[in-house]
């Protein structure tokens, strides 16, 4: 059995799910040596943060308040399907889920018989379609950096571990064709003959249905040798992750990929140089790929006026279980996260004020409540100590005590640093062990942030400190000295 304690899961019910776990069970989790019966771990999002806590029994989800009974077999297990809804009017990666857009292997169809990898190269550099795993990357210049050699292999990161995200557990479980499609188009425009569909294995059900979908497309012959009578020929399979937050990291993803540790690598050399087996490899993430059939369809220009100019397009944002009306909704990016918060997610349940707001996963950052006029935009936030990230909003009311949070924070970076440098290794320990200990930080712990921010191998540990000011700064005089 797994059990979520990540931010949303956490911020439910103020993390008592897991002692009432393992009281019914029976058992400690994590435990060394654990019941030979009964094994209980802890992992950080299931990607049920709009219904949590949430846990897996094997592969069946059990989410919500009782979730320790659906374990111990007292209720049935159950766990709510994700609400879903377009706040743009034009949907361009829930164009399948919430209607508005042709199939998207038509346009894969027209596109391997009667376009050139050019054009599609084109289109998505004229949309400024940016990478939406987090690094926001231009896209085009990603595929372009790769050479168009024939031995690129192109990966479509579906390992979404930002605790607060589930946009790509969404897609690829309602829309898996959407993916796929995209996957296409990006080896297409790249000259690849291979992609590959990483799923994280927190993910049963979109590892099953990306599986399904995959073998419809070869049999609908959108596959294989010179599909829609095209010059080029394609294959792609679809892969289970290891369970690692970092592991949605590029390179590290990639050395996962060839049966090492998920760790990330120093660069260069860029996975567009060498990557997966040395070949040219280019990782994409699941939402960016769905954009792809809409773009490619209705031209880069077109999704270019959407948006804001520096920062161009749509974006999924996934709304916890604290809201009145938790979800995911596609906005354009610009939004105001006020208009996102109360109108779309409807406030706070229960009429509860909001402490903070987490945006983008623990390593995105905190707003205050006074903060929330801020356009969703990675500039906007930037300016704010926060980042975009997988744009997953968790909302912190009342109940939890600013130092619990500050605690939960550091806990999911001890438990999740990768240990491949030590700067992160050893300063996520230490930080945990501070807010533990109680006891405001002095000067040493605001030197061993800097050291965190300037040194750390890969964006885990050098966002990490911009995470804790952010949320020093949000509660304000409540957690005054912890900034360091």
């Amino acid at each position: 059995m797994r059990v979520c304690t990540a931010t949303a899961c956490f911020a439910a019910q103020a993390g008592r799910h897991l002692p009432a776990v393992e009281s019914v069970l029976g058992v400690t989790a994590d435990d060394r040596d654990p019941d030979p019966e009964v094994s209980l771990r802890t992992v950080r999002c299931l990607g049920y943060c709009y219904g949590g806590p949430a846990a897996l029994d094997g592969v069946t989800a059990c989410a919500g308040p009782d979730v320790a009974g659906q374990l111990a077999g007292r209720v049935r297990p159950h766990a709510p399907p994700i609400p879903a809804a377009d706040a743009t009017g034009d949907p361009v990666v829930l164009a399948g889920i919430a209607g508005g857009a042709e199939d998207p292997w038509r346009t894969w169809a027209e596109t391997v018989s009667r376009r050139t990898p050019e054009l599609v190269r084109a289109e998505v550099a004229s949309s400024g379609l940016r990478g939406r795993g987090g690094a926001g990357y231009p896209v085009a210049a990603k595929w372009a950096a790769a050479g168009g050699s024939p031995d690129t292999v192109v990966i479509a990161n579906g390992d979404e571990g930002d605790p607060g995200s589930y946009a790509d557990r969404l897609l690829m479980e309602a829309d898996p064709a959407r993916v796929l499609a995209g996957l296409a188009l990006a080896c297409f425009a790249c000259g690849a003959r291979h992609g590959l569909v990483l799923v994280r294995s927190e993910y049963p059900a979109a590892l099953a249905r990306m599986r399904e979908a995959v073998a419809r497309a070869r049999a609908d012959g959108h596959l294989g040798r010179r599909p829609h009578g095209g010059g080029v020929d394609l294959e792609i399979e679809v892969v289970t992750g290891a369970g690692s937050y970092v592991a949605g990291e590029e390179t590290a993803l990639i050395a996962e990929l060839e049966g090492g540790r998920g760790c990330a690598r120093a660069r260069p050399p860029y996975p567009t140089d060498r990557g997966l087996w040395d070949a040219p490899t280019v990782v994409n993430n699941v939402e960016t790929l769905a954009a792809l059939p809409w773009i490619v369809s209705r031209g880069g220009a077109a999704y270019a006026r959407r948006g804001t100019p520096g920062e161009t397009g749509t974006k999924l944002v996934c709304l916890s279980e604290r809201f009145a009306r938790p979800g995911c909704h596609e906005v354009e990016l610009g939004t105001p996260i006020r208009r996102i918060v109360t109108e779309l997610g409807g406030g706070l349940r229960d009429g509860a004020d909001l402490e903070v707001l987490q945006v983008g996963g623990p390593l995105g950052g905190f707003l205050a409540e006074e903060e929330l006029d801020l356009p969703l935009t990675e500039r906007d936030l930037a300016g704010h100590g926060a980042a975009l990230g997988h744009a997953g909003l968790v909302a912190v009311d009342g109940r939890i005590e600013p130092l619990d949070v500050l605690r939960h924070v550091w806990e999911f970076a001890a438990a999740e640093s990768c240990g491949a440098c030590s700067p992160c290794r050893v300063g996520s320990r230490r930080g945990l062990e501070q807010v533990r200990s109680g006891v405001p930080p002095d000067e040493a712990h605001a030197r061993m942030l800097r050291l965190m921010g300037e040194a750390s191998l890969c964006a885990f540990g050098r966002r990490l400190p911009y995470a804790v000011r952010s949320l020093v700064r949000a509660y304000g005089e409540r957690l005054r000295g912890w900034a360091g």
